[in-house]
């Protein structure tokens, strides 16, 4: 059959771009200048023609307009531009890259039922394809975050051995209270330096209350005041020093080389990194501490619809793991900046009240929002899409007896409808119900009963 000549040679294109093919040239239309091969062809070659037998456009005209369409043509020599042997005989015919079989049913395969009556018999029925704009919910993934706002990850001030811990992951913590005690030569030195000079200023404070009053009774003259008065603005400047240094290493409290590491914000705590009898070194992460009443649903937003969303928009995120009722509300905070690369989405954050410490970081969640209406789109019913082979499939209705593959690729779902991107035009005809019958008799293993026969 026709039909098992066509996949084969289509099979054979890793392109996602296959048509239905005719033997023969439209009658009438002019021939174009014959290019011929200048070596005997391959099996898999057009002999006539010098090109790869699958993409011989010449042979098969109907594939000419997909490679017009991707601009890939010669309109000299009527091939695809990439491997015209007039053009680029360096290339043999054959495209830049290896191919590899798609097994799946190829793009305008036609399906004939054996009879009139045999889409009545066998249920078939039909949908147009409608154009509509998409409705304005719009539906993306998300994933639930810490805010970063409310995130504390708490280091060690100065080099030492952790003596003893206050707090464990899961504790919940007021602002300032103790999580370790942490043992530090360099906070006993930077201890005795404070000390030194604290001696040092009130020694310097009794001389110069000694010159001033022999200076006010004539025994003394004013320069050694002077003398007296910059000797205490030294001193205090060493004390102003040594405690701010004291309070980099070792904060408030503690006594000799001892210092307690202490909590800036009140919230739990989600890592403990620090053992006792461990030595740390100063800015070494010891503890992560999270103020968990807001979390951030980050929402990963298709470029194509982030024109129909803006900061203050209400969102609605549902949570699957804690139950279908699980609805939580916000706003739409920050619209990303970026695309990103890879998947062709914009990070959008929508910050969430959680008082009762049900959401944690990592969840995945959906996002529902009202939003804008979008550009108009192909919709086809959910029944109407077919997967063969790893290839999204709908059956075109040409005739009351002929149906055409189509190789389509699915967006979004609205309701009872789905997105076509590519593949379909409006107001073409799709068959419904019956669609997986098309299916079998169009697989290479079929598993129909028979009933049509192709084409």
């Amino acid at each position: 059959m026709r039909g098992d000549v066509t996949r084969a040679m289509l099979g054979a294109l890793a392109l996602a771009m296959a048509a239905g093919c005719k033997a023969d040239a439209p009658t009438g239309a002019p021939a174009p200048a014959e290019p011929r091969p200048t070596a005997a062809a391959a099996a898999d070659m057009c002999a006539e023609h010098g090109v790869l037998e699958a993409l011989c456009t010449k042979c098969n005209p109907s594939l000419a307009p997909i490679f017009q369409k991707k601009g890939d043509w010669c309109g000299e020599h009527g091939l695809p531009e990439s491997i015209c042997p007039i053009c680029h005989p360096e290339r043999g015919g054959r495209p830049a890259v290896d191919v590899s079989v798609d097994e799946a049913p190829p793009d305008g395969l036609e399906v004939r039922l054996a009879a009139a009556e045999t889409a009545r018999i066998a249920g078939l029925e039909t949908a147009p394809v409608i154009e509509r704009a998409v409705a304005g919910t719009l539906v993306a993934p998300a994933r639930l975050t810490w805010d970063a706002t409310r995130l504390a990850r708490i280091g060690a001030r100065s080099s030492g051995v952790v003596r003893s811990l206050a707090a464990d992951v899961g504790a919940v913590v007021a602002a300032d209270a103790p999580l370790a005690t942490v043992d530090s030569p360099e906070v006993g030195a930077t201890r005795g330096e404070r000390a030194a000079a604290s001696a040092r200023l009130t020694a310097a404070r009794k001389v110069l209350a000694r010159e001033r009053d022999l200076h006010a009774r004539g025994l003394s003259p004013l320069a050694d005041v002077q003398r007296a008065e910059a000797a205490v603005a030294v001193a205090r400047a060493e004390l102003a020093a040594s405690r701010a240094s004291l309070s980099a290493t070792a904060g408030a409290g503690g006594k000799d080389g001892r210092y307690a590491l202490t909590t800036p914000i009140a919230g739990t705590v989600t890592q403990r990194l620090a053992t006792i009898g461990q030595t740390v070194n100063a800015g070494e992460v010891l503890f992560e501490i999270v103020d968990t009443s807001v979390v951030w649903a980050e929402v990963d937003v298709p470029e194509r619809d982030i024109g129909r969303l803006a900061v203050g928009q209400a969102v609605t995120i549902t949570v699957p793991a804690l139950g279908p009722d699980a609805r939580f509300q916000g706003t739409v905070a920050v619209l990303g900046a970026a695309v990103d690369e890879h998947t062709r989405t914009v990070r959008v954050r929508v910050p969430l009240d959680n008082p009762d410490g049900r959401l944690r970081a990592n969840m995945l969640a959906e996002a529902r929002v009202e939003a804008a209406a979008g550009a108009p789109a192909l919709l086809v019913p959910r029944a109407a899409v077919q997967n063969a082979k790893g290839v999204e499939l709908v059956f075109v209705k040409k005739d009351v007896d002929l149906y055409q593959t189509r190789r389509v690729r699915v967006g979004a779902y609205e309701g009872d409808l789905v997105r076509i991107t590519s593949g379909l035009k409006p107001g073409e005809q799709v068959v419904t119900t019956g669609s997986f019958l098309l299916k079998t008799e169009t697989l290479r293993d079929s598993i129909g009963a028979g009933c049509c026969a192709e084409d």
